[in-house]
């Protein structure tokens, strides 16, 4: 008894010194690497001591950590994100791990002078980027980037570790010669994969879906549910050949977009759980490493690192988004949050559980290649964003939200919505509510005053207003909350001074501008317009340039551009003089609003 009671002593002081850290990120290490830190610290080079060098339990617990984080990440996926950058994201896990792999195998052959088999093994094992440094650094960085962008990171990095591990089992079998390989093999075991992982994730994701809908529990055991179902799905296709890994982030992403009784409750209760995987999968991790031996290695390993960084990863981002015409900018970007966290770490386990002659040494060189990047990109990551311009001005949203079932079957939320200072329901009687069908305001908090709203009840700038409403009418509610905020500071600095409907003539805008317009392109919307030189699906933040002026995507609908944003010469960066030294009108033309 006494030993359970050391133990659950210690389990406890690591998870509780870990979360008091936690408060150094807002300074700028990602949370991760401390909790990484915290582990190696109480390891057996540290002042804490404890000897920890149990590979298979390590990866038993890494193992199950990373199922649980990725469930989480594909509950919070929205289906609009898959929409957006399925397929850049798709051929980013596939192709650009291959290329990932293939260059910084070769260079690691040649800097370290291995055989080129271990070489690609190692180049393998560190090409993937990984779901939990991705999901946690874009969600704790403050930094809210364009839609197109996110969804690829974040797609990517929970779709690409079946190339990953298909690459480190298939090097791993060449290298022990036990198992003949054929091209056709290959592709049938990559198919696998992927087939039976999206397979089977889709469809068991379905079924829990369909389960969690029709099923009356206590609130707390929804989440139990999903998660016990989903770490059933990630077993099940494991042992089908398939990736568990792909399987279990599409079962929460049909969880998560599928509304039910449960879909709330799990929400809540998976951020803790997933925040406590992750905790304690670094924390293990940290704990089987022993830091003197990273010293010998720490050269090579800084060089492996700064190839992957500025080598292999912006040329596999390259090759990989060629054809989907992702702006310079994007692609920059996209490159450095090629952030490695415990997936590679993961995989170094492999060689070590297959007792391969090395194994020590391509773990020793994994886990330092992870702490460069999580020290290097990862506190960069906000920076960078700005840098590059990427960042996206955040709208409020609502305060808060809960969902539940209507009487008649139709999905209905409960939301918290302050009203902002550039709203058009301050100081009125809330006229503009009554268009939303469904609708009922049923409580007001106004300076830690709780009010019911009866006749007559006029609302004021910051009013907490708390709605019962169909789920549909979220979004308008927002932007009725929201106001026009076309004047904010933070705004008007990333859009421009003036707003116009997308459906406003290029025409007019030629006109008021002088604008070299083509023949072709006189005629068009200034959406239509937007959307033939950006050549891609727009997303919000997406820019073009045309004669001195600076054409922002504001707002879409259904994913056709309802405002656009424009900035003049004077207060854009567009680096292209205006046509004319005509004096230009100080408001747009008379569509604009």
């Amino acid at each position: 008894m006494t030993d359970t009671n050391v133990i659950l002593f210690f389990v406890g002081l690591l998870l509780f010194l870990s979360v008091v850290a936690s408060s150094l990120s807002r300074f700028g290490p990602p949370l991760l690497l401390i909790f990484l830190m915290v582990g190696m610290l109480a390891g057996q080079d540290g002042p804490g001591q404890i000897d920890f060098n149990n590979v298979p339990l390590a990866f038993f617990i890494a193992n199950l950590a990373l199922a649980i984080i990725l469930l989480d990440g594909g509950l919070r996926t929205h289906l609009q994100t898959f929409r957006v950058a399925l397929w850049p994201a798709l051929s980013l896990a596939t192709v650009g791990v291959l290329i990932s792999a293939s260059l910084a195998g070769a260079f690691i052959a040649f800097w370290l002078d291995l055989d080129w088999r271990y070489g690609l093994l190692l180049g393998s094992i560190v090409a993937s980027t990984d779901a939990a440094a991705v999901f946690s650094q874009l969600r704790n960085s403050g930094v809210t980037l364009n839609q197109r962008v996110s969804a690829t990171l974040e797609i990517e990095s929970g779709t690409n570790d079946p190339m990953a591990i298909f690459l480190v089992t298939f090097l791993l079998a060449t290298i022990d010669a036990s198992k003949a390989f054929s091209a056709s093999s290959i592709f049938s075991e990559i198919a696998a994969q992927f087939g039976i992982g999206i397979a089977g994730g889709l469809l068991l994701g379905y079924a829990l879906s369909f389960l969690a809908a029709r099923m009356q529990l206590v609130e707390g055991l929804y989440a139990l549910l999903v998660a016990s179902g989903g770490l059933m799905a990630f077993t099940a296709i494991n042992q089908l050949g398939g990736s568990g890994f792909l399987g279990i982030y599409l079962v929460g992403l049909v969880v998560g977009n599928r509304r039910n009784p449960a879909t709330e409750h799990v929400f809540r209760v998976m951020d803790g759980l997933a925040w406590l995987a992750q905790a304690g999968m670094f924390l293990v991790l940290g704990l089987l490493v022993n830091p003197h031996q990273l010293w010998s290695h720490a050269g090579s390993a800084a060089l492996v690192a700064l190839f992957l960084m500025f080598v292999a990863r912006p040329l596999a981002v390259w090759l990989s988004l060629l054809p989907f015409n992702f702006p310079s900018r994007e692609l920059g970007f996209i490159s450095w949050v090629g952030l490695r966290g415990a997936v590679p770490i993961v995989l170094s386990l492999f060689p070590l559980m297959a007792e391969l002659e090395g194994a020590q040494f391509l773990f020793d060189i994994t886990f330092a290649v992870v702490l460069v990047s999580l020290i290097v990109q990862g506190s960069s990551l906000a920076w960078t964003a700005r840098q590059l311009k990427l960042q996206v001005p955040q709208e409020p949203g609502p305060a808060a939200s809960f969902g539940f079932l209507g009487r008649r079957g139709h999905s209905y939320v409960l939301l918290a919505f302050r009203i902002q200072p550039a709203s058009s329901l301050a100081a009125t009687q809330g006229e503009a509510l009554q268009r939303f069908e469904g609708l009922r305001c049923i409580a007001v908090t106004r300076s830690a005053h709780l009010l019911f709203p009866k006749a007559h009840f006029v609302y004021a700038v910051g009013d907490l207003l708390y709605l019962v409403t169909p789920a549909k009418h979220s979004d308008e509610l927002g932007k009725l909350f929201r106001g026009d905020t076309k004047h904010a500071p933070e705004a008007r600095r990333f859009f421009g001074s003036f707003t116009l409907r997308g459906d406003a003539a290029m025409s007019e805008l030629a006109v008021v501008y002088n604008l070299g317009l083509s023949e072709h392109h006189w005629e068009l919307s200034i959406a239509d317009y937007m959307r033939r030189r950006l050549k891609r699906r727009p997303v919000e933040g997406d820019v073009v340039d045309v004669d001195g002026l600076r054409l922002t995507v504001r707002s879409l609908h259904a994913g056709i551009i309802e405002t656009v944003g424009l900035q003049l010469h004077d207060d854009s960066e567009a680096e292209t003089e205006p046509k004319s030294a005509k004096r230009r009108p100080s408001a747009p033309p008379a569509k604009g609003r």
